[in-house]
């Protein structure tokens, strides 16, 4: 329970205007967001075209047109619902981010509340983890038993380049990728805990949308004897592959991520939080805080 006037790590307890104001300042939502429109366009094109990059690990249960999904993005992130508008700014409306939010304390409420399982991962290895592994301690902290993220499983995952090698890793409590291609003294070894030079995993952290992260660690933890976790929490292909497995998914995507909240409006995932995802690690504290605060799991 949280005491009085505070919230986690003691600071003042966070109005929703207030961190409207925050979402506006940072541009994590409002009117002009750092992903611009022909951005958004390009990927509700990929998506309806069932591009499995944009598809995330998502098996739509309907069919997609470019028209529906606009008309989705605009009902569920409140993008510009003009198909004319082409180019420019658009917008990620503050309200439903707000509302998202509470719909997100909502469901690790009633995961506390169960005493659940929780596994966390993330496509945004540079900017999200410490959202995600906020929301995870505090779940730990309320008495849910927390899967410690799985290092050493190995993929192939294509990129503009070509296909290239990964490897999961941890940034605290939360999985994330890394490059395993040009470290060639890990081809051999066994999955589970690859260390590369100076003691970190092999490789630069990786962006990804693959749903494969969240496959492996769960078919791993099956392969340990443990069931599927109650929550998982993430983005990208955390949320969709987790959720076409029908396991509970909730998190963050942007305004050009079509998967995640075409998931949300089939009912695969519980919560898609709108907001800009590749801003400053910081700014996403403010978002975390709100939603402990909301969910009473404030330290």
């Amino acid at each position: 329970m949280t005491a009085p006037g505070r919230t986690s790590a003691g600071r003042p307890p966070i109005t929703r205007d207030a961190l409207r104001d925050h979402l506006l300042r940072t541009r994590l939502a409002g009117p002009e967001v750092p992903t611009p429109r022909q951005n958004n366009l390009r990927h509700y094109r990929l998506f309806a075209q069932a591009d499995p990059k944009a598809l995330m690990g998502l098996d739509p249960e309907r069919r997609w047109d470019e028209a529906a999904v606009l008309a989705m993005m605009a009902a569920r992130v409140g993008v510009d619902p003009d198909p004319r508008y082409t180019e420019g700014p658009d917008t990620i409306d503050p309200e439903r981010t707000l509302d998202a939010l509470d719909r997100l304390a909502a469901l690790l409420r009633a995961t506390a509340d169960a005493r659940g399982t929780v596994l966390a991962g993330t496509g945004h290895p540079q900017k999200l983890p410490g959202f995600h592994g906020a929301l995870v301690r505090a779940l730990e902290a309320a008495g849910c038993r927390v899967h410690a993220p799985v290092r050493g499983l190995r993929f192939r995952e294509p990129t503009p380049e070509g296909e290239r090698g990964r490897i999961t890793d941890a940034v605290g409590p939360v999985t994330v990728i890394r490059d395993l291609d040009g470290y060639p003294e890990f081809a051999g070894r066994p999955s589970g805990g690859a260390r590369g030079r100076g003691g970190t995993a092999a490789g630069d952290l990786r962006h990804t949308h693959s749903p494969q992260p969240v496959r492996l660690t769960l078919a791993a933890l099956a392969d340990a004897g443990h069931p599927p976790p109650d929550l998982v929490l993430g983005d990208h292909g955390w949320l969709c592959g987790a959720g076409r497995l029908g396991i509970p998914a909730g998190g963050l995507a942007d305004c050009n991520d079509v998967a995640p909240f075409a998931a949300e409006e089939e009912g695969t995932v519980a919560v898609v939080v709108p907001v800009d995802d590749g801003s400053a690690p910081a700014c996403y504290r403010p978002l975390s805080d709100y939603v402990l605060q909301r969910a009473d799991l404030a330290p």
